[in-house]
């Protein structure tokens, strides 16, 4: 356990640096991009210091409004639905973005030229060692031209983006496990409905040996103990091997043995490789104990046929009954296995099923087909 709870303060730690380490190189992409495609144009643009400052200033305040956005306005306000309270806050960001850069860089480093009287002229509160050896040519922009503007919508927006398409995932992400852990919750409930149904029906048969003294009693224990066995071990695992649940069929029919005449006709057989398969356990012994329930007479002829054959990924279940006298009618079930073994089919393989019953001419058939 404290491995494993290290292994997890491990994988924590190293997805917040990737994290980290993607938010870095995003933001050195975004600002270093524009210099990229047009650095032949800069050999000829000479940049003072008062601009230099003034641009760092700019994207210093561009990243805070970004995390600003994703980590407190989005969770506190958008989320809420609180869009008055959201759009005026955008709102005095972009007045404070538009503004405030360029007046703490001034703070710091003076311009060189000021534009006067739609011209440039020297500074006279600029006392450094100038870097421009001539005033500019181009006219300067104003604080809020349109493009400060555009570029902080554009970050405030692909922040939001960001922030709703990972709230979004992650609101998939918690649904999915929600549901995998009901479905989960759900196929432990129907497989503890299994043994006690299973039990019941067994019990009334080994019930039935013992009132009348049969020497058979002793050996039906013993395989009742190996059925058990065999439950207690292997279906606590969502899928085992396909030979283990036909070896488990088969102690099962020699289990219901015990009790038939020689006016059961039975017939189990196995058709195709099954050595390499897995099958969810106990899904076809449901349809087994009907056949022995509502297919064994002490007065009547009747028969059981039951068959599985596999084909590379598929497995095929048939299993077919004569249905002995009417007081045994199918309509009189309580359907609690079978309801059972169709639910854990649903949840099980779903899209990868078909089961097929059917009553015709007093014989009962169960066809089930799954693809593994």
């Amino acid at each position: 356990m404290l491995h494993d709870s290290r292994n997890r303060f491990e994988i924590m730690n190293n997805k917040k640096i990737v994290t980290a380490l993607s938010h870095v190189a995003a933001w050195v992409c975004f600002f270093f991009l524009p210099y990229l495609v047009f650095f032949p144009r800069l050999r000829e643009f000479s940049m003072s210091e008062h601009m230099l400052a003034t641009i760092i200033c700019n994207n210093i305040f561009l990243v805070f409004f970004y995390y600003l956005n994703t980590l407190v306005l989005i969770p506190r306000l958008m989320v809420h639905e609180r869009w008055l309270w959201y759009i005026l806050s955008v709102a005095v960001c972009l007045a404070v973005f538009l503004y405030a850069p360029r007046a703490i860089a001034t703070l710091f480093v003076q311009p060189e030229y000021i534009y006067q009287n739609n011209a440039f002229v020297r500074n006279p509160a600029f006392t450094g060692t100038p870097r421009m050896t001539r005033p500019p040519r181009w006219r300067p922009r104003t604080a809020a031209d349109p493009y400060n503007t555009v570029l902080f919508l554009l970050v405030f927006a692909f922040g939001t983006c960001i922030s709703i398409t990972q709230r979004w995932l992650k609101t998939e992400q918690t649904r999915k496990e929600t549901e995998n852990e009901k479905l989960n919750t759900e196929l432990s409930f129907l497989k503890s409905q299994v043994n006690p149904h299973f039990f019941f029906n067994t019990l009334n048969n080994i019930y039935s040996l013992a009132v009348v003294r049969s020497e058979r009693t002793a050996p039906a224990v013993m395989k009742l103990s190996s059925i058990m066995r065999y439950i207690l071990t292997e279906t606590e695992r969502d899928l085992v091997p396909l030979h283990n649940e036909v070896d488990f069929i088969h102690n099962f029919i020699e289990l219901q043995q015990v009790r038939l005449t020689d006016k059961v006709k039975l017939d189990f057989a196995v058709e195709g490789s099954i050595d390499d398969m897995l099958i969810a356990p106990l899904v076809f012994i449901p349809f087994v104990e009907n056949a022995f329930k509502y297919g064994v007479s002490t007065k009547e002829t009747s028969s059981i046929d039951i068959r599985i054959h596999t084909e590379e990924k598929k497995i095929f279940f048939t299993c077919v009954n004569y249905i002995v006298s009417s007081e045994n009618n199918l309509t009189e079930n309580t359907g609690i296995g079978i309801n059972n073994v169709k639910r854990r089919l649903e949840l099980m393989y779903p899209g990868k099923h078909i089961l097929v019953t059917k009553e015709e001419n007093r014989y009962y058939t169960v066809h089930l087909e799954i693809t593994t």
